[in-house]
């Protein structure tokens, strides 16, 4: 399912997918996160002024995620060698992806991805089990924040307190 402008809504179990995420060779996906709320923030660039700003939010608040014991994983088409130099400038310390090669077909299976090339500026949280709950996409100069994601979050963590209960 998706909205008009493409982006994977609430629903279905998200698309698989394992990326490059250390110029070792490192491949990560939410399905190694299994048991656990995934994040994922979908971005156009590395070394662009608002990818920066947003991606270092999302640090600051790893405090706010580790509560939730969620994971963010962030996505751009970008290399992992540009991922590497991004993250370490800006003491980002969550995995950043290669949706490098084939060139943003993890951000197009998602309904993120631009026709300039780039990743669009998409958020999508994944529930323990892998199944969209929550999805926005923003406008490519606006960083999204983390009040969605955390809105999300509580939802989920809600959620949970009920089936328990």
């Amino acid at each position: 399912m998706s909205d008009p402008n493409g982006l994977i809504q609430p629903g279905p179990t998200a698309p698989g997918f394992t990326l490059p995420a250390t110029p070792d060779g490192d491949l990560l996906g939410p399905e190694q996160f299994r048991g656990r709320p995934v994040v994922l923030a979908f971005y156009p660039a590395d070394w662009s002024p608002v990818c920066g700003d947003q991606m270092s939010l999302y640090q600051s608040a790893a405090p706010v995620f580790a509560q939730y014991q969620a994971v963010v994983l962030g996505l751009s088409v970008d290399s992992i060698w540009s991922h590497r130099a991004f993250a370490e400038s800006r003491g980002i310390e969550f995995p950043l992806l290669a949706d490098f090669e084939p060139k943003g077909e993890v951000a197009r299976s998602y309904g993120a991805y631009m026709s300039n090339g780039e990743a669009a500026r998409a958020l999508v949280v994944l529930d323990p089990a892998g199944k969209v709950t929550w999805s926005y996409l923003s406008p490519p100069d606006v960083n999204p924040g983390a009040d969605g994601i955390f809105d999300a979050l509580d939802q989920l963590a809600a959620d949970r307190k009920v089936m328990a209960g």
